[in-house]
C-alpha cells in the first residue's frame, strides 16, 4: 500500500444525494429507492477512486446527513424522546438531524456545531440517563460488504471514541466516564464484527488530538484504547488525524499498539518537529496528509517531495483530510478558461496528483507529471494590485475604531429609530422558491432581459414586505431575491474571484455551498447591494436593513488563496465593504447588517494561537469595514452554528451595535455567559431553529423570550430567528413569524401590565 484517502465527497458530482433525499422528505420517493440512489452514488465514488490506482478505500465515510450522527446511530445513542416517535431507523435518523413534527411527536433537532475549522457542520450527539450504547446495524457493515463485493480493498472508517466524547452533550449530570465502559465494548464489538466480515484495517477517526490535550485528557484516550487495541486480533487499526498536529499526542499513540497513524502535514506542520524529535516508530505504518484536502490550488510536486523528504521512506500517501471539504471534479467545469482551470485540483484530481506523486517517488523528477507541474508554478498566475496593497499598508490604528463609544451611539440610535421593546426582525432571506431559482436560471441563460429579471424580483420584494408588515415585524429586510449563495454572490461583484458551475462542496445534510474562488487582489468596483435595498426602502415606511456579508466570512467560506497571507485577503474585502457600507448609509440607510457567521470557522484549534494567529486581525478587519459611519446608523451582525462562548470577549470587541446569535437549537446555553461577561453589545438570540422545518408554537417561544430577559436587560434585547430563511418553504416560514410576533406582543403586554402605575 502506497497512497489513500481519508474520506470522500457524497453529495453526488451533480447533487443527486440533495435532490433524492428532498424527494423523500416530501414523499415523492420511497425509502428504499433513496437507498438506492445512495447506493448508486457509492459505487461510483468507489469506481473512480479504484481507477485513479488507490490502494485502499475507505467506507463508511457516505452519510445522509453526517457521519458523526451515523456513528451515534450506530451506537444507539438516540435519546429517548427520538425513539419514543416509533419511527422506523431512516426516519428515526431524520428526525435527528432536522427535528421532527407529526402524528407520533413534535421533537426538535439535534444541536448542530461546526465541524473542526471547517465550513462542514456536524450533529451533536447527546448522552443522558437514559442512554444504552449497544451496535446496532446502522450503515457502517453494510456498506463495507458493498464494497467487497464490488471488489473493493475497503476500509471500514468511523469516529473513533474519544473524538465521539469530546464532541457530544452531556445531560442528566452525566459525563464521559460514566460511558467509557460501555463505548470499549462497544466498539471492541464493531472491530470483531468488521474483521469476521473481511476486513484487514480499521480507520478510527480521531481529529479531537489536535486539540490542546491535558493529562487527563490522555488518560482518557489511554483508558479507551488500550483494551479495545488489546482484542483486536489480526485487525490493523489506523488512528486519523486531521487539521492539526499531535504534539501533545504522539507519545500516548505511539506507547499504543495501533497498526496506523494518519498524520496531516498541511494544517499539522507542527507534525514535522515532533517526527524530528521523536523518530516514528518502525513497527507502525505512517498514513501521511501532504495533498490538501481543504483547499483546491494544484500541489507545488517539489514542494511535497521536499517534505516527504522529512518522513518515513514507506510512508503512505494520503490527502490532509477527509475530500469532503472540496468539490468532485473540474471536468465539470467549462467556463474556467483553461489556462486558469489547470491550477485547481478538486477531489477527483487530487486522486491523480497522489498517483503522480507516488510514480515520481519511484522514477525520479524526469517523470512527465513532475515537469509539467514545474512548468505550471513557474508561471504567474495573476497580476499585483499594487495600489490596493499600499492602501492597506498605509492603514492606521484610527481606520478600524468607530466613534463614539458604544454606549454612547446606542442612545443615539435609540432617539433616532423609535423600536419598541422587543424589537423583531429577521436574519436576511427569505425563501428562494422554485420562482425565485427560475428566474435567475433564465437570466444566465439569456432568456430574459435584465429588466424582466430585476422586476420579478422586486415583486417577489414588494410581496415580502407586505408579509412583515401584516405579521408586525419591526424591522424589515428586502429579502435577498437576487442572491444565490450569500458569498458567491459578493464574490460575484467584487474584483478577484473566480466561480464554479458545479463545484458543490456539502455544509450539511442537504445543504450545499458553491464557494468562489479568491484568485487574486480582492477590490469593489461598482455598487452591490445599494439599489435593491434602497429600492425596498422606498416601498415602506417602516425601517429596512441593509444586508452584507462580512468580510472575514466571504474569506472563510471561499477557497482562499495560497500565495499571500489570510490577513491580507481579508482587508482587502474589508475596505472593499467598507465602500458598500458608506454608500448604504449615503443613500438613508439607517440598520446595516455585516454577517459573520464563519468568524469561528478558521480559529485554531490550539487555545494559544487564538489572538496571534487569528482574532488579533479577524476583529479589526470587521470593525474596518464599519468605523467610519456615523453614530446613528446601527450596525447589525449575525453568527450562527459555533460555539461562541469561548470567544465571546473578541466578538463584543467586534463592536458592532446589534449581533444575532444562534441559540434556540443550543438551548440558549449561551444566554449564561452572555450574562456572565457583561456583554455590552446589543443581542438577539435566535427564539427557533429555521434548519426544522417545525414550526415553534407561541407558547414556546414565549418561553424562550422570558429565559432571555432572565438573563440580558429588556432594552438590550432583540427577537429573531436564529439564521436565515433562504431554504425553508414559504408555509412553515410565514407561521413561524407569525408565532414569533404573537409571542412577541404577548411579552410586551405582560411587561406592561408588570409596570406600576403612576
Amino acid at each position: 500500500m502506497t497512497k489513500t484517502i481519508i474520506g470522500y465527497p457524497r453529495i453526488g458530482e451533480h447533487r443527486e444525494l440533495k435532490f433524492a433525499t428532498q424527494k423523500y422528505f416530501k414523499h415523492l420517493l420511497t425509502a428504499e429507492e433513496l437507498q438506492e440512489t445512495a447506493r448508486q452514488l457509492r459505487a461510483k465514488n468507489w469506481q473512480t477512486i479504484a481507477a485513479a490506482g488507490i490502494d485502499q478505500i475507505p467506507t463508511g465515510d457516505f452519510s445522509f446527513f453526517d457521519t458523526t450522527l451515523d456513528t451515534a446511530k450506530l451506537l444507539n445513542i438516540v435519546p429517548k424522546r427520538y425513539r419514543d416517535l416509533h419511527l422506523d431507523d431512516l426516519a428515526e435518523y431524520f428526525a435527528l438531524a432536522r427535528g421532527y413534527q407529526g402524528d407520533t411527536g413534535d421533537v426538535k433537532a439535534l444541536p448542530m456545531k461546526k465541524w473542526f475549522n471547517t465550513n462542514y457542520h456536524y450533529l451533536t450527539p447527546e448522552f443522558d440517563a437514559d442512554t444504552q450504547i449497544k451496535v446496532g446495524d446502522w450503515q457502517l457493515f453494510d456498506q463495507f460488504q458493498e464494497a467487497q463485493a464490488q471488489g473493493i480493498n475497503a476500509r471500514p472508517t468511523l469516529v473513533g471514541p474519544y473524538t465521539l466524547l469530546r464532541l457530544s452533550r452531556f445531560l442528566d449530570g452525566r459525563k464521559p466516564a460514566d460511558f467509557v465502559a460501555a463505548l470499549i465494548q462497544a466498539y471492541t464489538e464493531i472491530l470483531a464484527k468488521l474483521a469476521a466480515l473481511g476486513a484487514k484495517w480499521v480507520q478510527l477517526d480521531e481529529p479531537a488530538l489536535v486539540y490542546d490535550q491535558t493529562d487527563a485528557d490522555l488518560a482518557l484516550f489511554k483508558q479507551l484504547y488500550t483494551p479495545i487495541l488489546a482484542a483486536k486480533g489480526h485487525l490493523s487499526v489506523l488512528a486519523q488525524t486531521y487539521f492539526g498536529d499531535v504534539r501533545d499526542s504522539f507519545d500516548t499513540l505511539t506507547a499504543l499498539d495501533f497498526d496506523g497513524l494518519g498524520l496531516d502535514f498541511i494544517e499539522g506542520q507542527e507534525n514535522l518537529a515532533v517526527l524530528a524529535k521523536h523518530p516514528f516508530p518502525a513497527d507502525k505504518t505512517l498514513f501521511a496528509g501532504v495533498i490538501n484536502g481543504k483547499n483546491i490550488w494544484r500541489t507545488n510536486y517539489q514542494a511535497t517531495l521536499d517534505l516527504l523528504a522529512k518522513l518515513p521512506d514507506n510512508a503512505v500517501l494520503s490527502t490532509s483530510t477527509s475530500l469532503l471539504h472540496v468539490p468532485y471534479t473540474t471536468r465539470n467545469e467549462t467556463k474556467i478558461p483553461a489556462n486558469e482551470l489547470q491550477y485547481l485540483a478538486f477531489a477527483e484530481e487530487k486522486l491523480q496528483e497522489l498517483a503522480d506523486l507516488d510514480a515520481i517517488r519511484t522514477t525520479g523528477t524526469k517523470h512527465a507529471a513532475y515537469q509539467a507541474n514545474q512548468a505550471l508554478f513557474a508561471t504567474p498566475r495573476y497580476e499585483e494590485n499594487a495600489a490596493l496593497n499600499a492602501k492597506i499598508a498605509a492603514l492606521k490604528p484610527a481606520d478600524y475604531t468607530r466613534q463614539p463609544d458604544r454606549q454612547t451611539r446606542l442612545q443615539l440610535q435609540a432617539e433616532a429609530l423609535h423600536l419598541p421593546d422587543l424589537p423583531t426582525t429577521t436574519i436576511g432571506s427569505f425563501p428562494q422558491t422554485a420562482a425565485v431559482r427560475k428566474n435567475r436560471a433564465q437570466l444566465r441563460k439569456g432568456e430574459i432581459t435584465e429588466a424582466q429579471y430585476t422586476e420579478f424580483n422586486h415583486a417577489e420584494t414588494r410581496r415580502w414586505l407586505k408579509i412583515q408588515t401584516d405579521l408586525g415585524l419591526d424591522v424589515l429586510v428586502h429579502g435577498e431575491f437576487e442572491r444565490n449563495d450569500m458569498v458567491e454572490y459578493f464574490g460575484e461583484n467584487l474584483e478577484g474571484f473566480r466561480f464554479t458551475e458545479n463545484g458543490w462542496v456539502q455544509s450539511y445534510g442537504t445543504r450545499g455551498v458553491k464557494p468562489p474562488i479568491i484568485w487574486g487582489d480582492v477590490a469593489r468596483t461598482h455598487p452591490i447591494t445599494v439599489a435593491e435595498t434602497v429600492y425596498a426602502q422606498s416601498q415602506t415606511d417602516k425601517l429596512v436593513k441593509g444586508m452584507l456579508t462580512g468580510p472575514v466570512t466571504i474569506l472563510n467560506w471561499s477557497f482562499p488563496r495560497a500565495d499571500v497571507s489570510a490577513k491580507l485577503s481579508t482587508e482587502q474585502i474589508a475596505l472593499a465593504l467598507q465602500d458598500e457600507v458608506l454608500d448604504l448609509e449615503k443613500n438613508g440607510i439607517k440598520i446595516i447588517q455585516i454577517d459573520e457567521p464563519a468568524l469561528r470557522e478558521n480559529l485554531p484549534l490550539r487555545k494559544k494561537d487564538w489572538y496571534t494567529k487569528y482574532l488579533d486581525w479577524a476583529v479589526p478587519a470587521f470593525r474596518l469595514t464599519a468605523a467610519a459611519v456615523k453614530p446613528t446608523t446601527q450596525i447589525h451582525t449575525h453568527m450562527c452554528y459555533s460555539e461562541f462562548q469561548d470567544i465571546i470577549k473578541a466578538i463584543d470587541a467586534l463592536d458592532a451595535d446589534v449581533i444575532s446569535f444562534e441559540a434556540a437549537r443550543a438551548d440558549l446555553t449561551l444566554l449564561d455567559v452572555l450574562h456572565d461577561t457583561h456583554f455590552e453589545t446589543h443581542v438577539g438570540p435566535g427564539v427557533y431553529d429555521i434548519h426544522s422545518p417545525r414550526v415553534p408554537s407561541v407558547d414556546e417561544i414565549v418561553a424562550i423570550i422570558h429565559k432571555i430577559l432572565a438573563r440580558i436587560p429588556l432594552q438590550n434585547v432583540w427577537i429573531n430567528p436564529d439564521c436565515g430563511l433562504k431554504t425553508r418553504e414559504e408555509p412553515e416560514t410565514v407561521a413561524s413569524l407569525k408565532n414569533m410576533v404573537t409571542a412577541v406582543q404577548q411579552v410586551r403586554e405582560e411587561l406592561h401590565e408588570s409596570q406600576p402605575t403612576v
